[in-house]
């Protein structure tokens, strides 16, 4: 399987602009059956629980047809309003046949205030896609580790986000670290750019489940594509079993 990772900057104020632009750069990576974009990639950081229901709809409609014309899973998240006052950070999964599936941001980042203006998602999704497991995770989800655990159960773990500059020695650090400790496959999108007076410097990377970069990009826009070997890595499982070593628990959402 090939998967696509897509890090821009997202222009201020206007989603038709950094749609058009997002397509453009979709278009300069190699063909792919999954293109990955970073959290909230249309909009940035939304708080107003008016404009949310017009965005989300338009984005989602782009969505379907991007992943229609380019017959493979388009993959990022929006804000969407939860029906009692506040939003979610939802990230969609959405198949060039228009199945639409979503994962709803269980760790919100308090020290940025997101608990305030949104709701917590209630469950762990995996989506699988051609054969392939993919467990959705949104940015802040990367540092807590139980809740991502593979219990055999995904052979791909997504991270998109929205990870500022100040502290991307620790997504730098975390990305590889479930890599290797699910003896997973990580795609970690990250966008660039400044809001107000947060910079993000991207940082994207591919990793395999041996905690090895595939695809590690700096700050710059662009598309990049990498092929997964699924079959490498059950056989790499079954032969060095920590997955079947790994203790019980129960998470409680």
């Amino acid at each position: 399987m090939r998967i696509a990772i897509i890090q821009h900057n997202i222009l201020s104020g206007s989603v038709e602009a950094t749609l058009d632009r997002l397509s453009v750069l979709m278009n300069s990576a190699e063909s792919s059956d999954v293109y990955v974009l970073s959290e909230m990639f249309a909009t940035g950081f939304v708080v107003d629980n008016v404009s949310a229901p017009y965005h989300s709809h338009f984005i989602r409609q782009w969505m379907l047809q991007q992943a229609k014309l380019r017959n493979a899973a388009i993959v990022g998240s929006m804000a969407e309003n939860d029906g009692n006052g506040k939003l979610l950070n939802r990230m969609y999964f959405i198949t060039p046949e228009g199945e639409v599936q979503h994962y709803d941001k269980r760790h919100l980042f308090s020290f940025g205030g997101e608990d305030e203006h949104y709701s917590p998602g209630k469950e762990r999704v995996i989506i699988n896609f051609e054969g392939v497991r993919f467990l959705l995770q949104v940015c802040y989800d990367l540092r807590f580790p139980v809740f991502s655990r593979c219990r055999n159960d995904y052979d791909v773990a997504v991270y998109v986000a929205a990870w500022p500059e100040a502290r991307i020695s620790a997504w730098s650090t975390l990305l590889p670290a479930r890599a290797v400790e699910n003896q997973a496959y990580i795609v970690g999108v990250n966008r660039t750019g400044e809001d107000g007076s947060l910079k993000y410097n991207g940082c994207s990377e591919i990793i395999d489940y041996l905690g090895r970069p595939i695809v590690c990009v700096g700050s710059e826009e662009g598309g990049w594509t990498a092929e997964i070997d699924i079959d490498k890595q059950q056989k790499f499982r079954a032969k060095f079993p920590a997955l079947a070593d790994s203790d019980n628990f129960h998470i409680i959402l």
